[in-house]
């Protein structure tokens, strides 16, 4: 019997009716097919944050708040302040915070990690908005900082981002990938008014255009050479390293699936190792997990980033897993099967 055939049978023997536990099961079969056995193991679960600023977000025309809330943000998660930080404490997630090109000059003894590859990317309305060289040194530590968390006994682990107009580069991005309008891919992110929306809608249609990126719908470093994010980019190296490693990724929302997207391309038997944490608040993420063909754990309208969505995801995927090791078959528990 094949592994899939054995993991489905001890599951369809718990002391339930088949299937009465919903996704929980999918979950459970998942976890335990990217471990390859069926006693999967929920090992030191851990949330990567990482953080940039995006050059067009000096013009303030894409992003409701200024620049400078990207760095004082990173405070916050310093401090513990921030939503990530509760989620995660109450949770047992262990929590990092990485630096990728945030604007600012940080103290280096501040507890997190220190990888800024620039002081945020450059305006992509003006210019590319990153080096091809930039963008691979980023992949290169995104996979670096997994190595390290793995090697430290994590086998599931999340990803989140902080970077004020990075809703802007999830949408260009979503738009050249799934060959779509980039009106249909846009949404409100921090809270855009309806006439910071329609300014946000034709900057970036005028961005669009400036790179023709319907062309770079196969060329993910392209892609993000052009108008990508530091953060992003290490999001897409972290992505690649962690499903080498087989490690169980949960995936957070708009942003992270716009890292997915790039990472996708590069490595297709990545979206064999992710989970899906929600259904963000912002249209184009629905769009993106319909693309992918995925159904996601939580549909909460949340649209908040930072990881948040997969540290209150990673609860659900401890009880499939655990309700697969420890729950009583109808057998060992004497239960008369129908």
């Amino acid at each position: 019997m094949e592994l899939t055939q054995i993991i489905q049978q001890k599951i369809n023997n718990k002391t339930k009716p088949v299937g009465a536990l919903g996704l929980l099961e999918t979950i459970a079969l998942q976890v335990a097919l990217i471990q390859h056995t069926d006693t999967p193991t929920f090992k030191k679960p851990h949330i990567i944050v990482f953080a940039a600023d995006h050059g067009i977000a000096v013009e303030n025309l894409v992003n409701p708040y200024p620049q400078a809330v990207t760095a004082q943000m990173v405070l916050n998660f310093v401090q513990g302040g921030a939503a990530i930080n509760i989620f995660c404490k109450q949770n047992n997630i262990a929590l990092s915070i990485v630096d990728a090109g945030v604007n600012f000059d940080f103290d280096k003894t501040l507890p997190f990690y220190h990888e800024k590859i620039a002081k945020g990317t450059k305006n992509y309305l003006l210019q590319d908005a990153m080096t091809e060289q930039q963008c691979n040194e980023a992949i290169a530590k995104g996979s670096i900082l997994v190595e390290e968390i793995y090697s430290n006994g994590c086998n599931i682990i999340g990803f989140g981002e902080m970077g004020i107009a990075n809703t802007s580069a999830a949408a260009l991005i979503m738009s050249a990938i799934l060959q779509l309008p980039i009106e249909h891919c846009i949404g409100r992110g921090t809270g855009a008014t309806d006439e910071q929306l329609q300014t946000k809608k034709e900057i970036l249609q005028i961005v669009f255009e400036k790179y023709q990126l319907q062309n770079l719908c196969n060329n993910p470093i392209n892609l993000l050479c052009k108008i990508g994010g530091f953060e992003i980019a290490m999001m897409v190296g972290a992505y690649l390293k962690a499903a080498t490693l087989n490690m169980v990724i949960v995936v957070d929302g708009f942003i992270a699936t716009a890292a997915l997207l790039l990472a996708t391309q590069i490595n297709t038997a990545i979206i064999h190792h992710c989970i899906f944490a929600h259904t963000s608040g912002e249209q184009g993420h629905q769009k993106m997990l319909q693309h992918l063909q995925v159904q996601p754990l939580l549909q909460l309208g949340m649209r908040l980033g930072e990881g948040t969505g997969a540290a209150l995801a990673m609860p659900l995927i401890q009880s499939a897993i655990n309700f697969l090791n420890e729950m009583a078959s109808f057998e060992s528990a004497g239960v008369s099967n129908k």
